[in-house]
């Protein structure tokens, strides 16, 4: 991914818009969304917060999530048309639908009038959920910039709370492609069954529900789910459905492989196995896609769910594994940062010798596609200021895209905290194999499903039209 620092935020003057010019921006509410909204204008109010209160109290219509769906038009009209240096003067919309935790809306702007007298323009504002549904349309009328106006994009960034925009710009990106087939092993409780319901709702995939029918209806009833336009491929367990999932994909029923309600383990043993399974030359390996809200790219760690103590052969199919994805998600060449405890290489610390001699293979060209720099400490990797303070100068170091984890312990130490004191989302994929299999867990949030489903669906979108990287093909 190009520097935000390299690209330029330019407005529309009054004499530059025509009527009929458009804009439009794709956002997924999150609770964390609907808390900002209730800290920064003291609303509290249940029927706005509480969806259940509003529902028993009929006052669904509008929610805390409407304002927030409401107050993207002053986000496109601010920023992008006209954009910088635009006063609002009024608006008028009409709440049709309510706007819930987890909906992705498309809000839109299109300019309908224009007056020359007070250099005002009419905005017809529209609001569509993932379903197609209008829940919010009306107009908005502005007094739009006289004078030419182009600032950095990460300027407008040091205005704004941060926030989970990473995995909106992904998802948002799945709706240029059909939706692909995908092999769902086991949905068999609420929570996998309404991942894979989510990312259909979406449009990026078309989920295949393999498992116990009766098990997967009654998971389907609780979950308040409708499930019936699905494909369903009985399965007696859980085995079974990872069996019956894998061979949709060898036979080309399905292309992806989706985990459901059963354990990582069980799924992967037989994506593994030698002659029935999905192996390739590669080495299969697990990537955590983090949307860390203070990091400003996606973050990517590797291994922290597979190989547990990976020598230096493995590694090198875990990074390339990791930069292929990374390309392939059109993010471009990533920088890659070999982690250990230290900047320096030593033998006390083995890892550090692995780091040195991946660097020297990309070199030489047995890795490609990503700029390497190792050993790296985590501060020195991540952390601008850390990385000119030790005097360490790289392409690398302190802008790493994709951090290579000396073994399973650490990446899941580092993938965890990210989470849970940084307030990071953390989708996963396993690659290696001849398709991406997701992982989800149930502690996944909405946006952390769709987004796992949506690197997926891209990368598999990637393969399609071009060749399979070198040692995947099937």
């Amino acid at each position: 991914m190009e520097s935000t620092e390299a690209e330029l935020v330019e407005n529309r003057t009054f004499d530059e818009i025509r009527v009929g010019d458009t804009a439009s921006l794709v956002k997924t509410v999150t609770k964390e969304d609907i808390d900002l909204y209730g800290a920064v204008s003291g609303d509290a109010n249940p029927v706005h917060f509480d969806e259940e209160f509003a529902r028993a109290g009929r006052f669904e219509g509008i929610t805390a999530h409407s304002m927030l769906a409401a107050g993207l038009f002053s986000n496109l009209l601010g920023n992008r048309l006209p954009g910088s240096g635009t006063t609002y003067l009024r608006q008028d919309l009409n709440f049709r639908r309510p706007v819930l935790a987890g909906d992705t809306v498309t809000v839109s702007v299109t300019a309908r009038e224009k007056h020359p007298a007070d250099k005002t323009v009419l905005f017809d504002c529209a609001c569509v959920n993932q379903d197609g549904e209008t829940v919010l349309a009306g107009t908005a009328e502005v007094i739009a910039p006289q004078e030419k106006s182009r600032r950095p994009a990460h300027e407008l960034l040091q205005v704004h709370v941060r926030r989970h925009d990473k995995y909106d710009r992904l998802i948002a990106r799945t709706k240029e492609n059909p939706a692909i087939p995908t092999a769902v092993a086991h949905p068999c409780d609420e929570s996998s069954l309404k991942g894979a319901v989510e990312a259909a709702a979406a449009g990026i995939i078309v989920p295949i529900l393999v498992g116990p029918e009766n098990r997967i209806r009654a998971a389907a009833d609780q979950a308040g789910v409708d499930i019936r336009s699905f494909e369903l491929v009985p399965a007696e367990h859980s085995h079974a459905a990872a069996a019956k999932a894998v061979e949709l994909v060898r036979t080309g029923h399905a292309e992806l492989l989706m985990k459901g309600s059963l354990h990582s383990d069980e799924l992967l043993r037989e994506v593994a196995a030698r002659e029935t399974g999905l192996r390739t030359e590669r080495r299969i390996s697990h990537v955590f896609i983090m949307d860390v809200p203070s990091y400003p790219e996606p973050l990517f760690i590797t291994d922290a769910a597979v190989n547990i103590a990976p020598d230096l052969e493995a590694k090198l199919d875990i990074v390339q594994n990791a930069i292929d994805l990374h390309q392939g998600l059109g993010l471009g060449p990533p920088r890659v940062a070999i982690l250990s405890a230290v900047e320096t290489v030593t033998p006390k610390i083995p890892g550090t010798i692995d780091a040195a001699v991946l660097c020297k293979m990309a070199d030489r060209g047995q890795i490609t596609g990503g700029i390497l720099d190792g050993p790296l400490a985590l501060d020195n990797a991540i952390s601008p200021e850390a990385a000119r303070i030790k005097g360490i100068k790289s392409e690398v170091a302190g802008r790493a895209q994709i951090l290579l984890v000396p073994d399973l312990e650490a990446g899941n130490m580092l993938a965890k905290n990210l989470s849970f004191l940084a307030n990071a989302d953390a989708a996963g994929i396993v690659l290696g194999a001849r398709v991406p299999v997701i992982l989800t867990s149930r502690a996944d949030s909405v946006r952390t499903r769709m987004a796992s489903c949506a690197v997926a669906a891209l990368y598999a979108h990637a393969r399609r039209q071009g060749s399979a990287p070198k040692g995947l093909a099937a």
